[in-house]
């Protein structure tokens, strides 16, 4: 599937990229995306050889991967400096940019943001209502991300905030930046290999970049993600019906994000051939059931 930016650039849609996202990101036009949901990297700094157990003495696996290694801040900022530099380049003016973090590095990352004239509207607390608790008992347990949340510049007034809906999700009352409780990847919704290790260590929930979408697009809005990672916000752009590219760097995560899109594009075609088949019969799934 294609989509026309300008009179002059017609690119490919709903796909990945797999590529370093700083130059992948200079291949499109200025002013191309309506939604920019962005899941850098951590840099959270931890030594290889630290191991952490729980209170059953189960291992926690922690972030060692190789895309959360820097040389130094130095090195990290110069990153977030390039990726976010393009990413201002290519967001509308009437769109927004979404970043998630953790106290390790979001301060970091929205200064970077200031200092490139990115707007802030918000910072939004992800609380995770079954974080890991803190297990030496020296500090409170860190049971939150923050979601930073800004326009192109301050110029920029036209952006989509679907306020009404939100406030419909929140039990008709307006929603606040800490009503975002969502628990983390469990169950059925963590993907895992056939040993049931983990295939991505930080795989967000798919009703948190949901929430993301449903405040700041429209359907059939074109939606970026420049760390696609394991595909949620692909999968959660398809099911909300807007178009999207991911960018990712990772081989193995590619083929993951393809395979999710692929399994959840076939049970949406299931889904609708039962509700067009229960229309033809005046019924809806509900009343079949």
């Amino acid at each position: 599937m294609s989509t026309t930016i300008n009179k002059d650039y017609k690119m490919d849609i709903n796909y990945v990229i797999h590529g370093d996202c700083y130059q992948e990101l200079k291949r499109f036009p200025d002013n191309t995306f309506d939604l920019i949901f962005a899941d850098p990297p951590y840099y959270l700094q931890l030594p290889s050889n630290k191991r952490l157990k729980r209170f059953d003495g189960s291992e926690i696996i922690p972030v060692y991967d190789e895309w959360d290694k820097f040389k130094d801040y130095a090195d990290f900022d110069n990153f977030t400096l390039n990726w976010l530099t393009e990413c201002q380049r290519v967001l509308k003016p009437t769109g927004t940019i979404w970043v998630i973090g953790m106290y390790h590095s979001i301060y970091r990352v929205g200064k970077i943001m200031q200092d490139l004239g990115l707007w802030f509207l918000n910072d939004v607390i992800w609380v995770k209502i079954n974080a890991l608790p803190n297990l030496n008992g020296r500090r409170f347990t860190n049971n939150h991300e923050t979601l930073i949340w800004a326009v192109k510049n301050k110029d920029c007034k036209d952006y989509t905030f679907n306020y009404e809906l939100m406030k419909e999700v929140n039990g008709g009352k307006q929603m606040k930046d800490t009503d975002w409780v969502f628990p983390l990847c469990t169950g059925t919704e963590r993907l895992r290999d056939k040993n049931g290790i983990k295939l991505h260590n930080t795989q967000k929930p798919l009703k948190l970049i949901q929430r993301v979408i449903e405040t700041a697009s429209n359907k059939d809005d074109l939606i970026l993600d420049p760390f696609l990672g394991s595909g949620t916000t692909a999968a959660a752009a398809e099911e909300l019906g807007r178009n999207w590219i991911g960018i990712e760097k990772n081989k193995e995560y590619v083929e993951l994000a393809k395979n999710r899109v692929s399994t959840l594009r076939n049970k949406i075609s299931t889904r609708y051939g039962i509700m067009q088949s229960n229309k033809k019969e005046g019924l809806c799934p509900a009343e079949k059931e």
